[in-house]
């Protein structure tokens, strides 16, 4: 039986059906699970969430000496809604190949842009962004970047021209998730990055979209009107009652850099924030890697590269752990085998970041392509290694995104 109860009146043992209210305000990743953990009693109890829905079939119920409100049977019926649970811990997520996640990232990656989009148009009309209705995304996306880290980002960054705005959202939401599992935060941090992400960018509502889709280089005066976004954004979301503070800190301040030479602020070192200092480094790392409209997009490990190279942009310690999260060969890269072939990463392996999996496909002896092979580079007795990154265009490969999606 489904009763709605006061957090005052949760104990352990009882099993929490659904957690009333805002998504922003329960503190857990979870929204049906049973109540075992006295750590997460307290997170509960010290949240917003002021009532839930328990199941006196699955767990215990309000003990009758401390009912001192009165609780609201629900009946169990079609009417009520059985809440999918969107995502579990992080060691209770199988990790799965980026083969088998692939046709689930996509359908994420779909419904993602949807919402997206949807929301950047309600905000360019003047309508209140409705975030209750892509907040739910963030949960999917974390599900697929805890089941295999790569597979969404890589496809993502796959993005056309056109969509890049709004799919741009849906990477940096990727990119933050895996960053702050790297970094070890807990589950409500986690959230808070997701969230982030993809409202990171809604400033951009407020620029014209020939400015933003512009194949050219932009007027010193185009760019002083993007430049604006992040403060643009900042108001969006307040007048939306967005008061997450995360999210607010990321959207006013992921160009501001570690030299203090960014923007709007030009904050400097700790003065920025550890989550704007996560934002800048995945909003760059998408953005280079994307094609868009007045240039392509830089090969992954390159990317990755190049980003090393820009001191006083980012702060090195959230780099680093950057790097790990989407591997030091990106699914994507295009490497150089001691054998002298070509191979792209198709896959990280669990058991080193310096042996994915990849596919093997050029000589760069005899200039042919190869029959296709898949090696998996961290098993004993792999008889070829990494010895670089390559840059396909450099070997004239037109095709490396269609080799390792396929």
């Amino acid at each position: 039986m489904l009763k709605v109860v006061s957090t005052k009146q949760v104990r352990l043992g009882m099993f929490i059906h659904e957690l009333k209210g805002s998504w922003m305000d329960h503190p857990f990743w979870k929204k049906a699970f049973k109540l075992e953990d006295s750590t997460d009693l307290k997170k509960l109890q010290a949240s917003a969430v002021k009532e839930i829905v328990i199941d006196t079939s699955k767990g215990l119920d309000v003990l009758q000496e401390v009912a001192l409100e009165k609780s609201v049977e629900l009946p169990q019926s079609k009417s009520i809604e059985e809440p999918r649970i969107l995502n579990q811990r992080v060691a209770e997520v199988k990790r799965v190949s980026a083969a088998e996640e692939r046709a689930r990232a996509k359908q994420v990656i779909s419904a993602s842009r949807k919402a997206v989009t949807s929301m950047f148009n309600d905000a360019r009309m003047g309508k209140a962004i409705k975030a209750e209705a892509a907040m739910q995304f963030v949960d999917d996306i974390a599900d697929s970047v805890f089941r295999n880290e790569g597979a969404l980002i890589s496809l993502v960054r796959l993005k056309n021209k056109d969509d890049y705005t709004y799919m741009h959202s849906v990477a940096v939401c990727a990119l933050m998730i895996a960053l702050a599992k790297e970094l070890g935060m807990p589950e409500s941090d986690v959230k808070q990055a997701g969230l982030a992400g993809l409202l990171h960018d809604i400033g951009k509502a407020s620029v014209p979209v020939d400015v933003l889709n512009k194949p050219g280089a932009l007027t010193d005066d185009e760019f002083s009107m993007v430049k604006l976004h992040p403060e643009r954004g900042h108001e969006l979301l307040i007048q939306a009652n967005i008061t997450d503070p995360v999210t607010l800190d990321v959207c006013l301040h992921h160009h501001e850099k570690v030299n203090g030479t960014g923007y709007p602020h030009r904050l400097q070192g700790d003065a920025i924030s550890l989550f704007a200092r996560m934002g800048a480094v995945c909003d760059v790392y998408d953005a280079i890697t994307s094609n868009r409209p007045y240039k392509d997009g830089w090969e992954p490990g390159v990317s990755l590269q190049r980003m090393a190279q820009w001191a006083g942009h980012f702060d090195d310690v959230v780099f680093k752990a950057f790097v790990k999260s989407v591997g030091i060969y990106p699914i994507g890269s295009m490497v150089k085998l001691k054998s002298g072939r070509l191979a792209v990463v198709i896959d990280q392996s669990p058991k080193s970041l310096l042996t994915p999996i990849v596919k093997v496909f050029f000589s760069t002896k005899s200039k042919t392509r190869l029959p296709v092979e898949v090696l998996d580079l961290s098993k004993a007795g792999a008889s070829d290694a990494i010895v670089g990154h390559e840059d396909p265009v450099l070997w004239g490969v037109l095709d490396v995104d269609k080799l390792w999606a396929e």
